[in-house]
């Protein structure tokens, strides 16, 4: 499989030394073909970016941004963190994994998002690896400020004696968006170390987090590649303008440059009845990418990311010579929570 030869001039580096950081990710995460389901789709090159081989806690993206996260609730003396998520949140089992692995607790708030869902959906997957790592949590119903309410639990605790350090949902902020910044580094040698260059990358977004990192990244770099995302739950306007605000503030964080609000790209037209609801093509990339590659994707995050690849290489978005980018955030323990609605699709 041929890759176009183009090595770009980049001298510009991005230090992190200044920030708070810990060690928990496996990284650089590989860089892989899929060429079975480039040729089934007859489009163009399809490549992977494997974070869901972080590490921690069968990994994901949330690993990259508790990097910084952790690091900075360790310098100002947390004894617990606080954040919050739908039930079946990659971000809490993370979180909570890394709480142990530093000696720390870990509370959380976890929403009732997803309607319809049996109880079986809140003792498998996720869930259950959340109480292996002793974590205690609460559930809260739906459309309420999840961030706001979690805050009030850590000044609670607070008020109690505690030390708790709070962590938005998908740690999606500026100091967790740095955690994509420095991905952003990591794609960009790896494809100056490989020759490799690639027109797009597209990935699954929801928090803003992970993509507002990367754009941020790659525009202080001067890197050309741009970054689409798929929506997971809110309307276009609505994620723009959330990416947008978090890669201002990464960005200013890093003493950055300043960013057009177009340079966001975001596609909504695989949300389907909203977040954690898998549509059709939801299943499908899961069972495409399964039998075509022996990747597993989560039903929430990764997989309609992936449903918006394969929509945009069937419309012909790209051209037949591109070569495109997927960032695989992980997620696959959730697909036990699915397991009726996966095997019901399945032919």
């Amino acid at each position: 499989m041929s890759v176009e030869k183009i090595l770009p001039t980049v001298t510009t580096r991005i230090e992190f030394d200044r920030f708070p950081r810990v060690d928990l990710c496996h990284q650089p995460t590989p860089i892989e073909a899929m060429p079975r389901l480039s040729a089934h789709l007859g489009g163009p090159q399809l490549f992977i970016k494997r974070d869901d081989c972080t590490g921690l806690a069968t990994g994901g993206n949330k690993t990259r941004k508790l990097e910084f996260l952790m690091g900075e609730a360790l310098r100002e003396g947390a004894d617990i963190v606080i954040t919050q998520g739908a039930v079946q949140s990659n971000h809490v089992r993370q979180t909570a994994a890394a709480a142990c692995r530093l000696g720390m607790k870990c509370h959380v708030l976890l929403e009732r998002r997803v309607p319809g869902r049996t109880q079986a959906y809140e003792e498998s997957g996720n869930v259950f690896l959340d109480k292996l790592f002793a974590t205690t949590f609460e559930f809260r119903p739906s459309g309420l400020d999840m961030n706001a309410e979690a805050q009030n639990v850590a000044d609670r605790m607070k008020a109690e004696g505690h030390k708790p350090y709070f962590i938005p949902g998908g740690g999606s902020n500026a100091t967790g968006a740095l955690g994509y910044v420095s991905c952003a580094q990591e794609i960009m040698d790896q494809c100056l170390e490989t020759n490799q260059r690639f027109q797009w990358l597209v990935m699954g977004t929801g928090s803003s987090g992970t993509q507002a990192g990367l754009v941020a990244g790659f525009h202080i770099l001067g890197y050309d590649l741009p970054v689409m995302g798929v929506s997971v739950r809110q309307p276009r306007e609505r994620q723009l303008n959330a990416v947008l605000a978090t890669t201002q503030k990464t960005l200013a964080k890093l003493d950055g440059p300043h960013i057009e609000p177009g340079t966001i790209l975001v596609d909504d037209g695989y949300v389907g009845e909203g977040y954690g609801l898998p549509t059709t093509s939801t299943l499908e990339a899961i069972r495409l990418t399964a039998r075509q590659e022996g990747i597993l994707l989560d039903p929430v995050y990764s997989a309609k990311g992936m449903a918006g690849l394969i929509g945009m290489v069937r419309e012909g978005f790209f051209k037949p010579e591109d070569n495109v980018l997927f960032l695989h955030t992980g997620g696959s323990t959730s697909l036990f929570a699915y397991e009726d609605q996966i095997i019901g699709s399945l032919d």
